[in-house]
């Protein structure tokens, strides 16, 4: 048995969950609605105030849709409740980021500066020059938004520069030593 398919997902009060024909799962909170279509072979039960996932057969392709699908629902109802949060740290000389409406704009020593539009339901915000927060309700956009500023410039080994999240050790390297 899946030990994370077969735990039932607690709905706080404030969150309505309405399961429609072919698993379209609407969750709705105090932070927004979002909505996903699971696989349709689980079968999604809700009593009361508990969902409950569970699978027909014990098929390789079900055991890993059944966790998969019970934590895509959970992610949604934590989504509406809480959001999700990511912080990504610049480092590097004349590195920085400015913020103008929707717009995000890196400085990261090209000859250029980019350009990024925040997603919709994705909100960037900067706390200083060099601290970017990412949030948002969806924890697949969120990420996804995080990982292409960090694509823009990835932290190197030699001297750190680049752009981190703010949980991530950069490994670094000895540089070049004189000659022998």
């Amino acid at each position: 048995m899946s030990r994370i398919g077969k735990m039932p997902i607690a709905i706080p009060a404030g969150v309505t969950v309405e399961i429609a024909e072919n698993n379209l799962v609407t969750v709705k909170g105090p932070k927004g609605t979002l909505e996903r279509v699971l696989p349709q072979e689980m079968e999604i039960k809700q009593e009361g105030a508990v969902i409950t996932v569970s699978r027909p057969n014990d098929l390789k392709r079900m055991k890993s849709l059944h966790g998969l699908t019970r934590t895509l629902i959970h992610n949604m109802v934590v989504g509406v409740t809480e959001g999700y949060k990511k912080t990504l740290q610049i480092n590097g000389t004349g590195y920085r980021a400015q913020k103008s409406g929707k717009t995000l704009t890196l400085f990261l020593g090209y000859s250029h500066q980019i350009d990024l539009q925040d997603p919709e339901g994705i909100e960037s915000s900067l706390e200083g020059q060099n601290t970017i927060v990412i949030q948002g309700i969806d924890k697949e956009k969120v990420g996804q938004y995080a990982a292409e500023i960090r694509s823009k410039r990835e932290p190197e080994p030699y001297k750190g520069k680049g752009i981190k999240y703010d949980y991530e050790n950069i490994r670094r390297k000895a540089g070049k030593t004189g000659k022998k």
